[in-house]
């Protein structure tokens, strides 16, 4: 455990132990004040009465920008390749002449 922290994470009204490694720290404590923020606004919008409710909403919400961020990425890579390969037949072809 040589070089981790012990902090205290409040997610939900609800505190954390954790022992984390230094540089992750600042993460780990963005992700818990955008995970309050979330919450707070799924309450004031929808009628939620569990806050297990709410924390599942808070989940698909982050894992689906994950996930959209994965499939942009892949898109922008296949989008790259193709442009790479015209630059190589534009080049071939000078090249040849």
């Amino acid at each position: 455990m040589d070089g981790k922290l012990k902090i205290k994470i409040s997610v939900a009204d609800r505190v954390y132990p954790l022992t984390v490694d230094p540089a992750q720290e600042e993460g780990l404590r963005s992700a818990s004040k955008k995970i309050d923020a979330m919450i707070k606004q799924f309450e004031e919008n929808y009628a939620v009465r569990d806050k297990q409710d709410v924390l599942a909403m808070c989940a698909l919400q982050f894992a689906s920008q994950v996930e959209q961020k994965q499939i942009d990425y892949t898109n922008d890579g296949q989008e790259t390749i193709e442009r790479i390969k015209k630059l190589n037949l534009l080049l071939d072809q000078y090249l040849e002449n």
